[in-house]
């Protein structure tokens, strides 16, 4: 349980003077708490981007089989952030919620370094001389997904509630200049997932291509366990606020609510004494979109379904107009969940362009070579030129031109986002055309392995025309989704993006499996096939 914590001070008395005790909460919890997040994005993705490489090999997994089990885990990673506001809103609230998330998270990350330190865990080496390859036990798949697991459920406890939880800590002072200290935060919470970001891309992948996987993963198990303990010596600074009711409960009522009085009449139109609200709420009559729902609402019998002090006896039997609104802004903003979604599905296509990058020319000296992973790099430093720009420039920029303020629409900022997706697919076919061909040349269709003279700086581009393409819709669609929703939704307008991924990579594997299957009938080479000289993973993207 979470000890409630007072805002007035204890007073202790010694003699005549009276010590106040320490406010809790403030600026001196914000490194753990922004540590703590940081870290788990460290270990997240520096161990996901590159996994691809790690289940080919040591596992023996096919390109197609690794692809649909790393679209398994990110989709986890999108979707049980959700699971986790519910647990913190409802039950936990969000220390407990970021505690346990955090020992998830480091017990996941030590379940995958020890793969890779026991021998046993994993299949042997692939038989050199023969070219024949052990599959893995179904207990040592189980070592492996348990690993993935713990580190999604980590992530679903530590993401959707660290950016809160350290507001919930600058909230609690009273502090004329709280808004600056707030955006303050803020800045510096997104900055710092950047970053935390950029050295998974670079440094956590350089370790694990260059130095091994014990390694590769070994820092990242170190950096967790810094952070959980850096996170719990803070506890007795912490300002833990007690869960109050979760959105998600109160949309179940809706809907529960809504189906029990299914059967029920209507009231006359413009009539508000059988529609129950909150206390002071300014919606007095339900809208008359998704009409079904205002049942949800009705008061059958005063006595007997409200309390002295006018709220509902039984929420499980009646429910307040703000709950059936809040219920409808979601569903509204449901359609335009389907342009991330795609978006998504594209930019999920990076597992097999990393594959493409191990086949080419990586050096940019004799004796330095950039690990393929890294390249997913240059897409996020385009993004965040691109806002920097657009933000500080461009609009500025157009408004004194124009001589009045000027913004893009978000359906439009979506709009070009989708566009440059699609651009960026159709840029990665041609390179993989020409790639493809170059191998062919060099005499390597038949070496996997082979590693062509072509510059794997040709994977620039679509890695920079998909950061802007992220720039546009992502931002844009969750600019859409706050601007929809009531201010009381602000966390599931935080929540949607993330499941709109989770929903792109579940489509993902199932596009792979589906041309997996009709591409290797009759004994033929499949599009995802192993050699990547002999596959067709791009034309695959573009064809979809």
């Amino acid at each position: 349980m979470e000890d409630k914590v007072e805002n007035p001070s204890d007073q202790r008395e010694m003699g005549n003077q009276e010590i106040p005790t320490r406010q809790k909460g403030g600026l001196i919890t914000i490194p753990f708490i922004i540590a703590n997040e940081a870290f788990e994005k460290v270990a997240s993705y520096g161990t996901s981007v590159n996994i691809i490489f790690y289940l080919r090999k040591d596992y023996h997994m096919s390109v197609a089989k690794a692809a649909n089990v790393i679209f398994f885990w990110n989709a986890a990673i999108s979707f049980v952030p959700l699971l986790g506001a519910f647990l913190s809103d409802s039950y936990l609230g969000r220390f407990l919620t970021i505690g346990f998330g955090s020992m998830a998270s480091l017990s996941g990350i030590i379940l995958l370094w020890l793969t890779a330190m026991i021998p046993k865990s994993k299949p042997p080496p692939c038989n050199q001389s023969t070219q024949s390859c052990r599959s893995p036990s179904p207990a040592q798949l189980a070592h492996l997904f348990s690993s993935f697991a713990l580190i999604s459920i980590g992530a679903g406890g530590v993401r959707p509630c660290s950016i809160a939880f350290g507001a919930d800590q600058l909230e609690s002072r009273n502090n004329s200049k709280h808004q600056g200290v707030l955006e303050s935060f803020f800045g510096w919470y997104y900055a710092s997932s950047f970053l935390a970001v950029v050295i998974a891309l670079t440094g956590i992948v350089y370790i694990q291509d260059h130095v091994g996987w014990r390694v590769g993963f070994g820092v990242p198990a170190i950096l967790i366990f810094l952070s959980v303990i850096m996170f719990f010596i803070a506890s007795p600074l912490y300002l833990k606020k007690k869960p109050k009711k979760s959105l998600f409960t109160g949309f179940a009522q809706v809907i529960v609510v809504a189906y029990r009085n299914r059967n029920l009449s209507f009231p006359f139109p413009n009539s508000s004494e059988r529609y129950h609200h909150g206390k002071d709420s300014k919606i007095v009559v339900p809208t008359d979109k998704l009409r079904f729902l205002n049942k949800a609402c009705i008061t059958r019998n005063p006595e007997q379904d409200l309390a002295p002090d006018g709220s509902a006896v039984n929420p499980w039997r009646l429910c307040t107009i703000e709950q059936v609104e809040e219920l409808k802004a979601l569903i509204k903003v449901l359609p335009l969940l389907s342009t991330g979604i795609m978006l998504s599905i594209n930019a999920n296509q990076t597992t097999f362009i990393l594959v493409q990058a191990s086949s080419m020319d990586r050096h940019i000296s004799q004796n330095f070579e950039i690990p393929p992973a890294s390249f997913a790099t240059f897409g996020l430093l385009v993004m965040v030129i691109w806002v920097i720009l657009y933000d500080r420039v461009i609009l500025p920029l157009a408004s004194k031109i124009k001589g009045k303020p000027v913004q893009l629409g978000v359906k439009l900022r979506m709009g070009i986002g989708l566009l440059l997706s699609c651009m960026a697919m159709v840029v990665s076919a041609i390179v993989e055309m020409i790639r493809r061909g170059k191998a062919i040349q060099e005499g390597n269709s038949s070496n996997d392995s082979a590693v062509s003279r072509m510059s794997a700086a040709w994977l620039v581009p679509q890695y920079c025309l998909l950061g802007l393409a992220e720039a546009f819709t992502a931002i844009g669609q969750t600019e859409f989704f706050y601007t929809e929703l009531p201010k009381s939704m602000s966390s599931i307008a935080a929540a949607l993006f993330g499941l709109g991924m989770a929903v792109s990579n579940l489509l993902s594997s199932v596009v792979v499996s589906i041309v997996t299957k009709l591409t290797s009938r009759g004994g033929k080479e499949s599009w995802v096939s192993n050699n990547i000289n002999k596959a067709r993973p791009m034309v695959l993207v573009v064809n979809k």
